[in-house]
């Protein structure tokens, strides 16, 4: 049971650490796009010349990882999506602060679920080897001589 309530706290953990750079990364694509709108509509209006695409390379470049991150937003592997919009900053920030809060108590739970987990294997440990020192004590009965 310590060894249960243990692997799902961990995996609680893993998951939310998860989420929150999936968070991050998409916060960055966010800034990104919202950064990098103009050159992309001027590159569009340039009709897409290389000349400007040259010039404007990084900041072209990062708009389109943007605009690829927000299409898999809202196409997932599954093909289910997740509804389309792309939420806020402040929606993100949110998230962000209410996921590394289930976070922080459940790390706080993990190590003292770790804790007893590792006494309860310890006190298993000293009991095993106290039955095998009993277990190698012990000898047979020895049968008294008929006369």
């Amino acid at each position: 049971m310590a060894t249960a309530h243990f692997n799902s706290l961990s995996d609680s953990i893993k998951a939310s650490e998860k989420r929150l750079a999936e968070i991050a990364v998409l916060k960055k694509h966010i800034f990104n796009y919202s950064r990098t709108r103009d050159v992309y509509t001027a590159y569009r209006k340039a009709g897409y010349s290389k000349k400007f695409l040259e010039e404007h390379r990084e900041e072209i470049t990062l708009h389109k990882a943007a605009k690829d991150a927000f299409n898999r937003w809202g196409n997932s592997e599954t093909g289910k999506g997740r509804g389309g919009k792309i939420p806020t900053i402040r929606e993100l920030n949110q998230e962000y602060a209410q996921v590394l809060a289930g976070k922080k108590k459940a790390y706080a739970e993990y190590r003292i679920a770790r804790k007893e987990m590792q006494e309860l294997l310890i006190a298993r440990k000293t009991i095993e080897s106290i039955l095998e020192i009993d277990r190698a004590g012990e000898t047979p009965e020895k049968k008294e001589p008929s006369r």
